[in-house]
């Protein structure tokens, strides 16, 4: 997540010079309070990232351009944010991107038969995990 290595710091100054507290915050992100004090943690290994949705709320609600919140800048980068799932659409068209991301999801969407397999293979003992990728392995 490059682009959020600075967003703890960023969404705190622009709470506290907006005067907002975490409380606003989060109430304006539709979160509780603890999510959004977990997004200013200065400890990267406790720190918690709010969603595409969240972020979206605070910026709109905030009139804070998303790039005042984000790492952007990186040298030799296109200025392109790239989320994950949103960034395999060569067109400019919303609505193509949107149609395209449906197809991705449901290309990679388990079948109920393969949910019902993934489901009995973690259930299974450890020596019957081995034996089923020895098999597969096999193939």
């Amino acid at each position: 997540m490059r682009y959020l290595e600075t967003f703890h710091r960023r969404l705190r100054r622009i709470r506290e010079d907006g005067r907002l507290s975490t409380l606003d915050v989060a109430e304006m992100c539709g979160v509780d309070e603890t999510r959004v004090k977990s997004w200013e943690l200065n400890d990267a290994r406790q720190r918690g990232y709010p969603g595409v949705t969240e972020l979206l709320d605070f910026c709109l609600k905030t009139e804070t351009p998303l790039e005042n919140l984000l790492d952007l800048d990186d040298p030799g980068d296109d200025g392109q944010l790239e989320l994950p799932g949103l960034a395999f659409s060569n067109s400019d068209d919303l609505s193509v991107a949107l149609k395209e991301l449906e197809a991705e999801i449901d290309r990679v969407q388990l079948s109920d038969e393969e949910a019902e397999l993934l489901r009995r293979f973690r259930k299974t003992s450890s020596d019957n995990r081995r034996m089923v990728l020895q098999i597969l392995g096999d193939s």
